[in-house]
């Protein structure tokens, strides 16, 4: 059977580059079932600095360069003077979201076709949408089967609650550490009304996507039975 495609959608403060590099024990563990394409964010932050706290990420990989560490993205800002993003931040109006859209359809119309999206943390939050985007039958160049949400959670804004009024059906796996100070896992809990039926996996660490060998059969059951739908 050939692998199911999915589409990779990095955390804030992170771009397609340094989020591969940190997903490289979920390649390895999944590498006969599953191909990982990246997108990048549109939105460049701006005075983000390696090695900063409010990064989205685990400890950097010796194999990301300099550049890699300078072009930081995100996908909307919940601070729009400021062009910042606070997860725990509630605002009225966000900025950049459409734009990120646009660029997830691009990644979609030139790459695709996905068999699935796969988010982190704030990518995590915008596959959330992404999905209710489908299901609201608004984005029909859209046909993911299945989303894997790691630290996912519900945004603060305002103006996205519209996301979360329809019962998003397809097949999803949330996934989330215990010991996560960026996303709590309150917060992840938070999301799982939005879906129908959600798998969980949760592991004992923090805000990095987990790929122990203790987690490889959750990862391959859920994956077969998107395969088989």
């Amino acid at each position: 059977m050939a692998p199911l495609r999915v589409l990779c959608v990095h955390g804030y403060r992170q771009n397609s580059a340094s989020f591969r590099e940190k997903t490289g024990a979920l390649r390895k563990l999944l590498k006969k079932q599953v191909e990982l394409v990246f997108v990048t964010a549109p939105h460049r932050v701006h005075g983000a600095r390696a090695g900063d706290p409010l990064r989205e990420s685990v400890p950097s990989s010796s194999c990301e360069t300099e550049e890699e560490e300078d072009d930081v993205r995100g996908w909307w800002f919940s601070d729009t003077q400021a062009r910042s993003f606070s997860a725990q931040q509630a605002c009225e109006e966000s900025s950049g979201l459409d734009e990120s859209v646009a660029a997830v359809r691009e990644a979609v119309e030139s790459q695709g076709p996905f068999d699935g999206v796969l988010g982190f943390s704030q990518g995590a939050a915008l596959v959330a949408m992404l999905c209710s985007l489908q299901e609201q039958k608004l984005e029909p160049l859209f046909h993911f089967r299945f989303a894997v949400l790691v630290a996912g959670f519900r945004s603060a804004c305002a103006a996205h609650q519209r996301f979360y009024s329809a019962t998003i059906r397809m097949p999803s796996l949330h996934v989330f550490g215990q010991e996560d100070r960026v996303i709590p896992e309150a917060m992840s809990r938070d999301l799982l009304p939005t879906f129908l039926d959600p798998q969980v996996l949760t592991h004992a660490g923090g805000h990095f996507v987990p790929a122990a060998s203790a987690h490889r059969q959750t990862y391959q059951d859920f994956l077969r039975r998107c395969a088989a739908s």
